[in-house]
């Protein structure tokens, strides 16, 4: 990881090669302005697919919830560059990479000091081609073969190490077959220990059973879960 502070902003980068991204280039207008947005992701705010050099990227905002987004929607306390969101993500998608995780990979991060507080954002590269989990069994059931796959794609993950802090249903795309972790954000590399890996796959479960009470026909249930989970058990040391 690189990086460059220039009066309050700080930026990250993966590769030299990107040195000549600026701030402006973490501001959805810019990619509007140079009609470089070819398009969105809708959650609880916009996510920002733009294109670079014919590179698909993602940009994304961090923004506050829950009762502190009352006071603010985006600006965190400020606990040295290392500890902020946008930061501490970035590393821990460079490290991933590294490690040959199916992740995307990190394009750059940006944070913007406002006296003891900053806010935040981060470039990642577009995994082409791809849904999220939930997108995918709206449609289509997935085969035994894939549900056993991703179980031992998650095994890897906490083989390293790697605690997801919200691991769902869309935070898993599937592209040609291949599954894809996204999102890390307060993600972190753990000592692996059946307890919080326990607690991770418990969430997974709960995102899936809580998808499919909104939706009864999602592709989704018990022995789909059971695949899963063999797949997981196999791959997991």
């Amino acid at each position: 990881m690189l990086l460059s502070t220039n009066k309050n902003i700080t930026l990250a980068y993966s590769n030299p090669k990107h040195h000549s991204l600026t701030a402006s280039h973490f501001d959805a207008n810019f990619w509007q302005e140079n009609n470089a947005i070819v398009g969105t992701s809708t959650g609880r705010r916009t996510t920002w697919f733009v294109s670079h050099d014919t590179k698909p990227w993602v940009l994304r905002h961090y923004w506050r919830g829950g009762l502190m987004a009352k006071f603010s929607d985006d600006l965190y306390c400020f606990p040295g560059v290392h500890q902020t969101r946008p930061i501490a993500e970035f590393r821990l998608l460079e490290e991933m990479h590294q490690l040959g995780l199916p992740v995307p990979r990190p394009i750059a991060a940006k944070i913007e000091r406002i006296a003891l507080w900053y806010r935040g954002d981060i470039l990642i590269e577009l995994i082409e081609d791809s849904k999220d989990l939930h997108a995918v069994l709206s449609n289509s059931p997935l085969p035994q073969s894939l549900w056993h796959q991703l179980g031992k794609e998650i095994a890897r993950f906490h083989n390293h190490g790697v605690f997801h802090a919200d691991l769902n249903i869309k935070n898993i795309l599937l592209s040609e077959n291949k599954f894809y972790l996204i999102d890390f954000d307060r993600g972190e590399l753990r000592k692996p220990k059946p307890s919080w890996q326990q607690a991770n796959m418990a969430r997974l479960r709960r995102s899936f059973d809580k998808e499919k009470g909104k939706l009864a026909s999602l592709y989704f249930n018990d022995n789909n879960w059971q695949d899963l989970l063999s797949g997981y058990q196999s791959a997991l040391k």
